[in-house]
């Protein structure tokens, strides 16, 4: 979280809107955190898009698309990969914007079989609110165990793998208590 993967897929969005593309974006209808139909970053970029329930949903409204960019790829279920073939293999370009792990530390949703399937991956790091070394791990220090939360500054932080270590030791000795 806080790295910037939405800030990116809206700019890779625009110029592809800026080459006269045919661009589609969807993002999963759950995300309501920012708007109910936009996809907005965190420092307040936005593009309207389409809201879908699953993945699937996405070939049933895509047109002519050329472009499709998808949003919080990892609340979709494993057909997102699927989709994104399929996508992919009829010419369209496909961007999906997500994060590769969960609060734990684990693979998140198909990210990761995504990124197998991927031409390219860009990973993007977001700085860790500790020591300022980039931060690949998001901490969530809300106490819910549930995988998936959306959250913000008040649920999360962004953290490097040592001071992820640190604060999930610290967690555990809370709980302890």
């Amino acid at each position: 979280m806080f790295s910037g993967k939405t800030e990116e897929l809206i700019r890779r969005l625009k110029r592809a809107n800026f080459a006269r593309q045919k661009v589609e974006i969807f993002k999963p209808a759950i995300d309501v955190r920012y708007d109910t139909v936009r996809v907005v970053s965190h420092d307040e970029k936005a593009v309207d898009s389409t809201p879908v329930q699953t993945a699937t949903e996405i070939l049933l409204r895509v047109s002519d698309a050329e472009v499709v960019g998808i949003d919080e790829g990892q609340f979709f279920g494993d057909d997102l990969v699927e989709v994104c073939s399929r996508l992919a293999n009829a010419g369209v370009r496909v961007i999906v914007a997500g994060l590769d792990m969960d609060f734990e530390g684990n693979p998140f949703g198909p990210m990761p079989a995504l990124m197998a399937i991927a031409e390219s991956v860009t990973k993007v790091h977001a700085v860790c609110v500790r020591c300022g070394n980039p931060a690949q791990y998001s901490h969530r220090f809300s106490g819910s165990k549930k995988r998936v939360q959306l959250g913000e500054t008040d649920a999360y932080e962004p953290l490097c793998r040592t001071c992820y270590l640190k604060a999930v030791e610290e967690d555990l000795r809370k709980e302890s208590l």
